[in-house]
């Protein structure tokens, strides 16, 4: 590694560092400020409101990183054209090219890192922020237990499978309940049964107006047992299990969100909405590296004033940026286009975009 890639890694860096802590601090009050009157009439402690943020600290870095990368962007190459040090590369020979090889190369990094960040503690700090939101926010919550979960389906094992049509938290109780045990991926056992309702004090459930039947070997049916009144059966899992299956995206990791997808389609349930999520957590740690292609040229394109010409432009980009990934979302959500490039339009478009104004500013 030359020195030229030294001294402009360690300003951009230093950049960075203090961008990232500007925009994480502005995030973290106006944050505050938006929630503080649902803190208030919650009369939730001053511990737990502390508590509640240092959870949201990895959201907040991993929300400000691509604004940070693209003012560390444009004030790096901004202060090198400023000193004229740029001219003085550019007469020696280095291309604009050159000098944005140590820059792009640490958005790729950022971009590794940001997408470790966010499957390894953005989802835990989110997960442990809903959770302080649904045990202390009875009012103006923004995320609340659902009243009724829908289409749920477990699989605790190998062996039993578990769909439940409707399951109300409050009340454990669902309705129209399957339950099926396999061996070596034969069905041995089924139980269907329209309500369902979990008894604390006994560990089990109550099932009312159902069927168990048994299959042989060969998949014929070995006996029935059809009834309209109620019985209580150990299925091998407990309403903890279900609520889990109530998990907003942000709490899940890219592995979890995965395996999420897999079991509803196993289930013929539409995963378009999941699939869309799941993409968007790649393509949103990617936003870092493309934004710095993105940043460099804004600067060189107008020589004089580039530096204030870069920081407004750069704003500007930012929001049109972040229009772009929300559009692209809702096409997703809706169905419109396929969900991986429903994630990635936004990030396709400014690649693009980057590459042509790398190619016109060049000389």
């Amino acid at each position: 590694m030359k020195k030229l890639d030294l001294y402009i890694i360690r300003q951009f860096l230093s950049t960075l560092a203090m961008t990232l802590m500007g925009f994480v601090s502005v995030i973290l009050v106006v944050d505050l400020i938006e929630n503080l009157d649902r803190f208030i009439d919650n009369s939730i402690p001053a511990g737990i409101t502390f508590t509640y943020y240092i959870y949201a600290i990895p959201w907040f870095i991993n929300l400000g990183l691509p604004m940070s990368m693209l003012i560390s962007t444009v004030f790096t190459v901004g202060v090198l054209a400023k000193r004229n040090e740029l001219t003085a590369m550019k007469s020696n020979g280095i291309s604009l090219y050159r000098i944005a090889i140590p820059i792009t190369s640490i958005g790729f990094i950022v971009s590794l890192i940001s997408f470790e960040l966010d499957n390894r503690w953005v989802t835990k700090g989110n997960k442990a922020r809903y959770d302080i939101e649904r045990q202390y926010m009875k009012r103006k919550a923004r995320v609340r237990t659902q009243k009724e979960i829908r289409n749920i389906f477990l699989q605790k094992n190998e062996m039993n499978h578990i769909s439940l049509a409707k399951f109300r938290p409050e009340s454990n109780a669902g309705n129209d309940i399957t339950f099926i045990t396999l061996d070596k991926g034969t069905v041995t056992k089924r139980m269907d049964g329209k309500t369902v309702k979990w008894l604390d004090s006994l560990r089990v459930w109550n099932v009312q107006n159902y069927s168990i039947r048994e299959f042989n070997e060969n998949g014929s049916v070995k006996s029935t047992i059809i009834s309209k009144k109620d019985t209580i059966i150990d299925l091998n899992f407990s309403p903890d299990d279900i609520t889990q299956q109530s998990k907003k995206p942000d709490e899940m990791s890219y592995s979890d969100l995965t395996d999420r997808i897999q079991q509803l389609k196993e289930n013929g349930v539409d995963s378009t909405k999941w699939e869309v999520d799941r993409y968007f957590k790649i393509s949103f740690a990617f936003t870092n590296f493309i934004i710095v292609l993105f940043g460099i040229p804004l600067v060189v394109v107008r020589p004089k004033g580039g530096l204030s010409f870069g920081a407004g432009m750069g704003i500007f980009v930012i929001f049109i940026y972040y229009v772009f990934i929300k559009l692209g979302m809702s096409i997703g959500y809706s169905g419109i286009t396929s969900p991986v490039t429903a994630a990635w339009m936004g990030n396709i478009l400014f690649f693009i975009g980057g590459i042509l104004l790398l190619i016109f500013v060049r000389k």
